[in-house]
């Protein structure tokens, strides 16, 4: 099954970002299409080290609960919050929605790159701890999904 996660993020995730229009809106939230997709880039640069998180889920049984539901085939909920995000959705940082769609490719595929590097790296995640490549790859599907869905990209 981790296969089939792995070919959507390398195969399908960037040719389905390009059915976005840039201020369009999702099913829930307040991000606009372009919000999300910038989003999606920091996601993925923490995915492959070049954001630095610190553990926020210190709670042994709570880490513990929350790196159970990676392996699980659960999706997120809608509207899920999370300490790291700020309550209104930030700014644009880029000119174009095809501007942030080529960073999320670049950094996507960076998170592929840095564990075939080094195959026994964890990279920190601020809910999920340290992640080893099957478990990053695993909340990387999840999230990327997440926002799909949200857009109305998937089902």
């Amino acid at each position: 099954m981790l296969e089939k996660k792995i070919i959507f993020l390398k195969q399908d995730v960037v040719p389905l970002l390009h059915k976005l229009s840039p201020r369009q809106k999702g099913n829930w939230g307040k991000m606009d299409a372009q919000q999300m997709v910038e989003h999606l880039e920091d996601v993925c640069k923490v995915a492959n080290g070049k954001i630095e998180m610190q553990l926020l889920n210190t709670d042994p049984a709570g880490l513990a609960a929350a790196r159970e539901f990676l392996l699980t085939e659960l999706p997120f909920r809608e509207n899920t919050k999370v300490p790291v995000m700020p309550e209104e959705p930030r700014p644009h940082r880029y000119a174009t929605l095809e501007e942030g769609i080529a960073r999320v490719e670049r950094e996507l595929f960076g998170v592929f790159a840095v564990y075939a590097a080094e195959p026994s790296l964890e990279l920190m995640h601020p809910i999920f701890g340290a992640l080893p490549e099957e478990l990053q790859l695993r909340y990387l599907y999840k999230h990327v999904y997440h926002h799909l869905r949200q857009f109305g990209l998937v089902d």
